[in-house]
């Protein structure tokens, strides 16, 4: 019985994790506006050691499309702006001699569809990853019915293992229209 209840509580906490990771995926998709979560797996050679961006700089948003990254030491200027570089994130860093400037283009419609697809892909890695957790979920209760847990309270917890999947794929349904609104707006 125990075995059941923390099972749910695993699976529960599994699929809570799924949307979490979604909703930090799709931090990292742009749109079109500043934000500073842009830079939030950059990382930098601070004396021989790769760090978090934010802990060498302070990074801020100057206006709605304009991020400025203001290095605490002036020497981690051109090291900012070389991991920026290599990020690939699509922007050039303007650096002024004392801080690191990122323009964020506006995007084109095209850009725009290329996003949501990007978003909707995620999303639907993430069902799937809620897929896997019921499946393993399912296995474990018919393993325990099999060994003598009752057959009905199984079934009730089949169900309930049905419930979480819906519950967290509306969840995650609600986060990709709500990006993709965000992307498309203008």
């Amino acid at each position: 019985m125990e075995e059941i209840n923390a099972l749910m509580n695993h699976t529960e906490e599994s699929m809570s994790a799924s949307v979490e990771h979604l909703k930090y995926e799709l931090t990292k998709i742009r749109t079109g506006k500043a934000s500073t979560s842009l830079l939030n797996d950059l990382a930098v050679s601070y004396y021989g050691t790769m760090t978090p961006v934010n802990q060498v700089a302070s990074v801020s948003t100057a206006d709605a499309r304009t991020i400025v990254v203001q290095p605490w030491e002036k020497s981690m200027l051109r090291p900012i702006e070389n991991a920026i570089f290599e990020a690939n994130l699509g922007i050039t860093p303007m650096n002024d001699g004392e801080v690191i400037r990122l323009t964020i283009p506006p995007l084109t419609e095209e850009r725009r569809r290329d996003l949501v697809k990007q978003a909707k892909h995620i999303g639907e890695e993430a069902k799937v990853s809620i897929r896997s957790i019921r499946q393993k979920s399912l296995e474990a209760i018919r393993k325990a019915v099999k060994d003598g847990y009752p057959e009905d309270a199984g079934k009730d917890k089949e169900d309930a293992v049905q419930n979480l999947v819906n519950k967290y794929s509306k969840a995650i349904e609600h986060l990709i229209e709500v990006k993709e609104k965000d992307v498309m707006h203008v």
